[in-house]
């Protein structure tokens, strides 16, 4: 079974900063490229942004700039550090392996994974 442990939401106002982590196996870490993906009441879970084992990343449009996707070889941990803050960004934001396509071909049933973590809240309200 595969382990993905988001966690760092939590409740900002708009303009403010989050950071969450997800902790997956080691294996999992190195063998696949990780994305945050993020999931609204009412919407289709949505790709944010990813990163390759060597280090490139890919961003959703409506992220990039704001948010910036990392990872820590030591602790097999991916962490999205995501700054100014908008009412839109609010949903559910998890983990997982991610597909490496160009953002503009990215489609969810590319990422129509059967293994989900919990997820971790994030809420911008002012």
């Amino acid at each position: 079974q595969v382990q993905l442990v988001e966690s760092g939401g939590g409740t900002v106002q708009p303009g403010g900063s989050l950071r969450l982590s997800c902790v997956v196996s080691r294996s999992f870490f190195r063998n696949n490229a990780i994305g945050w993906y993020r999931q609204a009441p009412g919407k289709q879970r949505e790709f944010v942004a990813a990163i390759a084992t060597n280090g490139p990343t890919n961003y959703n449009a409506s992220v990039k700039g704001r948010f910036t996707i990392s990872r820590d070889n030591a602790n097999n941990t991916i962490y999205l550090q995501m700054n100014n803050l908008k009412p839109e960004d609010t949903a559910v934001y998890y983990c997982n392996k991610a597909p490496w396509v160009p953002v503009a071909s990215m489609r969810p049933d590319l990422y129509n994974y059967g293994d989900w973590g919990q997820g971790t809240q994030v809420t911008v309200s002012s």
